[in-house]
Order: structure tokens, then sequence, then C-alpha cells
């Protein structure tokens, strides 16, 4: 199945990492600058068909069903990414990054936009992968991929059936599984951070679920310094992937 994507970042990164899996680019600004103009320039040398409409200016709006939308200045088919096996995800992991390195589950977030601004922080911080839950949760849609950048191409991912079982396969490949909840004692500072670990993030509304939280090692909050006592899931998210990718003193 094929998905619309229309992040210039986002269709980029597609075409260097999965080439053969866009399908068509659309163009519609007769001279595109910028990020459209190294999508077309990829595109183009990946010998990948380039579109090019001049009927619909960007910036413009256009019917659509249940209203209009604002028209950009370019989009893309490009296949669905399937993930990788939750194996594959693991792999040697206890050797990698010098014995450290960081994973991230994601247990029924149900906000495309969390779900892509945590794949974009992710690629940030050079996060090794990804577990996403497959009920109840947020599918990797469009929108999810244009809002996480190009961060869904650089970051693997794995789809669980099971997230406590993935847990457990994480466990035994040499990670140690973190929780985060606001209700934790220990500080997101206080973590060690001289080994592998999984971050687990709660849902939205209900945070981690009891088979999550019974199977982390650990768990931590980020503890406020004012007065609003909780954060967005991903901003939260990215304040502890700064705090455990960190370096640590010598």
């Amino acid at each position: 199945m094929a998905i619309e994507l229309r992040n210039p970042h986002t269709i980029l990164a597609a075409l260097q990492v999965r080439p053969h899996d866009v399908l068509e680019v659309r163009l519609h600004a007769q001279h595109p600058e910028g990020a459209w103009k190294a999508v077309a320039e990829t595109a183009h040398d990946r010998r990948i068909p380039v579109r090019k409409s001049h009927a619909r200016q960007p910036g413009k709006r256009r019917q659509k069903s249940g209203g209009t939308e604002r028209i950009g200045a370019g989009a893309a088919l490009v296949k669905e990414h399937s993930g990788v096996p939750l194996e594959d995800l693991f792999a040697d992991a206890e050797n990698r990054n010098s014995g450290r390195g960081l994973w991230l589950a994601l247990d029924h977030l149900q906000d495309p936009h969390n779900v892509g601004a945590i794949f974009r922080t992710a690629a940030f911080f050079g996060v090794e992968g990804i577990v996403v839950t497959r009920d109840r949760s947020a599918p990797l849609t469009a929108t999810v991929c244009d809002v996480s950048s190009g961060g869904i191409e650089h970051v693997p991912f794995a789809i669980a059936t099971n997230l406590s079982r993935a847990l457990k396969l994480a466990k035994e490949q040499g990670l140690w599984v973190l929780g985060s909840s606001e209700h934790a004692e220990k500080s997101i500072w206080e973590v060690p951070r001289d080994r592998p670990w999984l971050l687990a993030i709660g849902s939205e509304e209900k945070g981690l679920r009891r088979l999550t939280a019974e199977n982390c090692d650990d768990v931590c909050r980020i503890p406020p310094q004012g007065n609003v006592g909780s954060l967005n899931a991903s901003v939260a998210a990215g304040v502890m992937m700064a705090a455990l990718v960190a370096p640590t003193k010598s």
C-alpha cells in the first residue's frame, strides 16, 4: 500500500534510504527550491518519475472532503514502511555503541503527532531502534512520517503484537528496561548511563500499562522545576533521550 508524503525532508530520506519504494514524485512549483530541489534532483538520479503540475499553485487552497487544505510545493507516493523483525532490532545490542546505546518502546501511544515527533527526536539523538505496539496505537500513517521529518526512515523500528514479550527479548539481548512515569521516585538524572537502555514511553492518558511496568528494571521521572507538573509525551521522551545519551564523566 502506498501513502502520500508531503514533507520534502521525509521524501528525501525515503529516496536516500529505500528509493525502490518511492513510486513517483509530484511537484507543483515550476522551479523547486531548497529541499524540494534536492528531492527533484535525487529522484532524477534514482530514475524515479517526477511529474510537474503547474495547475495548482503552492500556498493556495483546494477543495477536499470535509473542507479545504493548503496546497504544498509537492508530494510523493511511497510504499508503507514495514519495519524490521524484532529479533533484528535487538541483534548484538549489548556490543553496540561501546556497550551503551538507547532503544525506545512506545506503549500504546495514540497521537500520530507524538509518534512522529518521537521518531524525529530519536533520529537526532542516534537512537538504535524503536518498538511500536500494533494494537490501540497510532498507525504509522503519512502524518506520522511527515511529522518525523525523515526520522522514520533513519531509525529502525519493529511492530510488536505483545510488548511484554518484546521487553523480555530485549533483556535477553543484554538491554536494561527503563520505564517513564511521573509517579516514579527516581529522577532521570540519577539513572546510570554506562549501560544499554530500552526506554518505555507510556500512552498520553494512562501512561505505562501494568504489564509493561512490571517488566521494567527501573522507573524514573522528569522532576518538574516550575508550576506545571507534566509534559507532553513526545517532549518528555525528548528530555529523557537527551539525558540518557549524554556523555558519561571520564
